[in-house]
């Protein structure tokens, strides 16, 4: 992905960890955001959040958001708002959440390509674990929009958003639990009053492939970072440094 979208950028730097809670790991990708904006290296997280549902800020506007957050949190999920993406997400985790941040010269170009690079590399990795997986997604999908990739039900979406001379590309994986998540955002849905179908919800178990969350995790990595020099950083050590600074 990074060497069709920064082909000018020779290394990446690679996020690893996950903060001890879901407030302060939900922090770090803003922290990676500003790194790149800062440094002008591309950088890659990919790993396993916490157990919550992701409202977005559609779903915040809508009269019945707080019905759809109590939902959640009585299936103990966790209630949070995202500034990524549209319609509620679920992680039960096991699901894998990805982020890459690149520098760009100019916010009016470059977004589709973005995402296409974004979806092709999902598609990839989600193949080498015996996937076989297609852009587009189901009718009546959770967060439903036009960069998804599905196989046995929606598995993956992607989003982006552009700050301080940077693109944030970011969305989900679904790796197992795949009823489990099915279950909380019907629910969660209704009350949004959007079209669901909880059996649009797949999975890499759903699909045949392998689903151990770190295996993918790799997957993920290896697909978006190509051949390019990494550098592994800690979370904690990007927390420190940027923690607070706005992403």
């Amino acid at each position: 992905m990074l060497e069709e979208i920064t082909p000018d950028a020779a290394d990446v730097r690679v996020v690893r960890g996950r903060a001890p809670t879901l407030d302060v790991d939900r922090t770090g990708t803003d922290a990676m955001l500003a790194s790149t904006a800062d440094t002008g290296v591309p950088a890659v997280r990919v790993w396993t959040p916490h157990r919550h549902v992701a409202f977005g800020r559609r779903d915040a506007r809508t009269a019945g958001y707080e019905r759809a957050r109590a939902a959640a949190e009585s299936r103990g999920y966790p209630a949070v708002e995202r500034s990524v993406g549209g319609r509620a997400v679920a992680y039960a985790g096991t699901t894998v959440a990805f982020a890459v941040a690149v520098p760009i010269e100019d916010d009016r170009r470059g977004l589709e390509s973005r995402y296409d690079a974004a979806t092709t590399a999902v598609v990839r990795a989600l193949r080498s674990l015996g996937v076989p997986a297609r852009r587009g997604e189901p009718e009546a999908s959770f967060c439903p929009g036009d960069h998804s990739v599905q196989a046995r039900g929606k598995i993956s979406g992607i989003a982006q958003r552009i700050r301080r001379e940077t693109a944030l590309v970011a969305g989900v994986v679904v790796v197992d639990a795949h009823d489990e998540l099915a279950s909380v955002l019907d629910p969660v849905y209704e009350a949004l009053d959007v079209p669901f179908d909880p059996d649009s919800v797949g999975s890499v178990a759903r699909s045949g492939g392998r689903s151990d969350p770190d295996v993918a995790v790799d997957a993920l990595c290896d697909s978006f970072c190509g051949d390019r020099s990494r550098r592994s950083v800690s979370l904690s050590s990007v927390l420190d440094e940027y923690g607070g600074a706005p992403g």
